[in-house]
């Protein structure tokens, strides 16, 4: 892949459920290559994921652009345990203009 071609890919928001049933939520282009790497426990794994597998990807979802999934990674991280647990088995959809996303600053 090139690099043209990294800054055209959507990016996506996604959750991760770790064998004692935490949820952890990050954002990328890739999200099988990310969830390979946090399986893996390597360098390029989570520090809150490492030793706590098995994982299990629960949750994905496209959301444009690097803000706006930085944005919602906030956003999400910010809602009750029972509304994450919602999107995970409803396989429902985050909806973006709903959240109150923060604004960042560069």
């Amino acid at each position: 892949m090139t690099a043209s071609d990294a800054t055209s890919l959507p990016w996506h928001l996604y959750m991760v459920r770790t064998h004692q049933g935490h949820l952890y939520t990050g954002i990328s282009q890739d999200v099988a290559r990310r969830f390979l790497e946090h399986q893996e426990g390597g360098k390029k794994a989570s520090k809150f994921l490492r030793g706590k597998g098995p994982l299990k990807l629960v949750f994905q979802q496209e959301v444009g652009n690097r803000s706006t999934a930085l944005k919602a990674e906030i956003a999400l991280k910010k809602l009750p345990k029972q509304k994450k647990e919602n999107l995970t088995k409803n396989t429902g959809r985050l909806h973006l203009d709903n959240l109150e996303l923060p604004v960042l600053s560069k």
